[in-house]
């Protein structure tokens, strides 16, 4: 029995003492890896060299060496036989249990995926000038097997994470787990995204050839379905990873053109009426961008006769991420173009400033000119392209930039992914409220909207849900210019200055009926459609300056466990979405 109490005690204290050394270990690390990311993300810091001790390369090399070392060492200390047994106590084990499997994905994560993430970033930076290029091509083409790797890590860790208790004796470790899920959560989608774009980027950046892309500048003062109404434009050419802006043009270009592209029966149903192929300001009606996308393309080939191999589009939120790491632009006026202003230039002042609409159209293609051309020579500043390429990389992650290939085996991949903007048709639960605005007004900047989804009971027909939307108009009664608060509708009742129009769509869960609808407790009349498997529901909507409408939707849905994909349009104010916990349905 002493024995037997000595081995306990030595092993008890064993775990203890070594888990208070592998908690520091794991400290250290967390330390470390801050210190790499402030190294990335700065855009003051010295050029990188390959050996130069000061250079941010090697720096950043140093912190995910050092912290590779620490989580090596807590993983080590949390690996013997005391640990084994002390995890493995029924109820008593589950907090060290959670340990050790927070160290080991640790040491998988700083051993074996960031050093390939590190490596493949600096060189595909470093060198780019060699190749005549913004990016290394070769060298990202030749990282991409190293990603996929990596991709697969952190996709292993994230399953054994979520197998490790969640639950235990011990809240502080339990916090733990779930700060890791979390993380690995945002990591492993990144990760899969940055193995794709090691697959797609080089073809599609002209490592075999020239590419022509047509750029469009949305502006959601006036939402459409992608985001704005398209506006400026650019025609970029990408020849071996060097990139160059051959043509700027404004939207006048594109009016009166009557493309040739099919988009089917569904889509000739559902944006018909707005004849969305051949009037430019309704080519976006449809939230998904590959519809945009080809009737842009189209247009422009019937404008210029070119053809493009693809469309990417942004807006001035997206521009401004992009100008915190370039750096401020300057107009022909002397206008200073920055992050802090892009958004307010290009969605509200450039209408009181230019009340001729020629001579505003003129300004917000000088302010895409001049932004353009800034990030364009940040791309060759070896001190501002590590930043640049994050903030574009971040933008691309969560479909703030979009693009199409007009190449059928790339565009597959990219609508996989948030950068294609693709409506996904999908069987898994779908909440999109999507807002087009149908008076023709400048007024959807100062426009809120709040979606609340509940699920009810469940019926032996489906799950009860109810989807509540709020829609506020912060426009001021007086003082905006007639261009921004213009009724081009025409509405036979009367109306205020800074009234707005909208067609709200809500996007259902594919297999969906709407029971009811209300809209400030009125009956609601609506046009209803399908779109890639999703029942559609169009309301006319008109909002007064100053105060709120609120749509009322009782649905019912196929059985399902869990809370839907919430769609968040891009507008100058996001969307506050708020989703109830589904209790679920059992299984008939």
């Amino acid at each position: 029995m002493w024995v037997a109490a000595g081995f306990l005690l030595t092993g008890s204290g064993w775990v203890l003492v070594t888990g208070l050394y592998a908690r520091s270990e794991l400290l250290a690390a967390r330390l470390d890896l801050e210190t790499l990311r402030n190294t990335v993300t700065a855009s003051s810091s010295p050029v990188p060299t390959a050996s130069g001790g000061t250079g941010r390369r090697a720096r950043a090399e140093a912190a995910g060496r050092s912290a590779a070392a620490h989580a090596a060492r807590a993983h080590r200390l949390t690996s013997g036989p005391a640990w084994s047994l002390a995890a493995h106590l029924p109820g008593l084990g589950g907090p060290l249990a959670t340990v050790r499997g927070t160290a080991k994905a640790v040491d998988r994560l700083t051993g074996e995926v960031l050093p390939a993430v590190v490596s493949a970033a600096g060189n595909i930076t470093n060198g780019a000038e060699a190749g005549g290029g913004h990016l290394n091509l070769a060298e990202l083409r030749s990282a991409a097997p190293a990603l996929e790797q990596a991709s697969r890590q952190v996709a292993a860790t994230r399953t054994e994470a979520r197998r490790l208790p969640r639950h235990t004796w011990l809240p502080a470790v339990d916090r733990v787990r779930d700060q890791l899920l979390s993380r690995l959560d945002r990591m492993a989608p990144a990760m899969e995204n940055a193995a794709t774009g090691a697959r797609l980027l080089p073809q599609m950046l002209g490592a075999d050839g020239p590419r022509r892309y047509l750029v469009m500048f949305q502006n959601p003062a006036e939402a459409r379905g992608t985001g704005g109404m398209p506006g400026a434009f650019a025609m970029l050419t990408a020849d071996r990873g060097a990139l160059e802006l051959t043509h700027f043009g404004s939207d006048a270009e594109m009016v009166g053109a009557h493309p040739e592209v099919d988009l089917g029966a569904e889509f000739a149903t559902m944006y018909g009426r707005g004849d969305a192929v051949n009037t430019w300001a309704n080519s976006n009606m449809s939230p998904h961008f590959p519809y945009a996308a080809r009737i842009w393309s189209a247009t422009w080939l019937y404008q210029s006769g070119e053809r493009v191999d693809g469309v990417l589009a942004l807006d001035p939120g997206a521009l401004a991420r992009l100008l915190a790491a370039s750096g401020q632009a300057r107009t022909t006026d002397g206008t200073v173009v920055s992050a802090d202003n892009v958004v307010d230039i290009s969605e509200r002042t450039n209408y009181m400033t230019y009340p001729d609409p020629l001579k505003r159209k003129a300004f917000l293609l000088d302010v895409a000119r001049a932004a353009a051309g800034r990030l364009m020579t940040a791309a060759e500043d070896p001190h501002l392209r590590p930043s640049l390429l994050l903030g574009l990389y971040e933008l691309l992650g969560n479909g703030q930039v979009t693009a199409w290939s007009s190449h059928a085996k790339e565009q597959q991949e990219l609508e996989s992914r948030p950068v294609g903007g693709s409506l996904p048709q999908r069987p898994e639960p779908y909440a999109g409220l999507v807002v087009n605005n149908a008076a023709g007004t400048k007024l959807d900047y100062y426009l809120d909207r709040t979606l609340d989804w509940s699920p009810g009971r469940c019926t032996a027909d489906g799950r009860e849900v109810t989807v509540k939307a709020v829609f506020s108009n912060g426009a001021p009664s007086a003082g905006l210019p007639t261009y921004v608060t213009d009724r081009l509708d025409k509405p036979p009742y009367p109306t205020r200055q800074g009234d707005n129009r909208l067609l709200v769509s809500y996007f259902a869960t594919g297999g969906a009926d709407l029971v009811k609808a209300d809209l400030d407790g009125r009956r609601a009349f609506l046009t209803p459609g399908v779109e890639r498997g999703h029942p559609v529901y169009t309301f006319d909507v008109e909002v007064p300056a100053g105060s709120s409408r609120t749509l009322t939707l009782h649905l019912l849905e196929p059985p399902a466990d869990q809370g839907p994909t919430v769609f968040h349009q891009r507008l100058p104010r996001p969307l506050r979405a708020t989703v109830h916990p589904s209790p679920g349905c059992p299984e008939s």
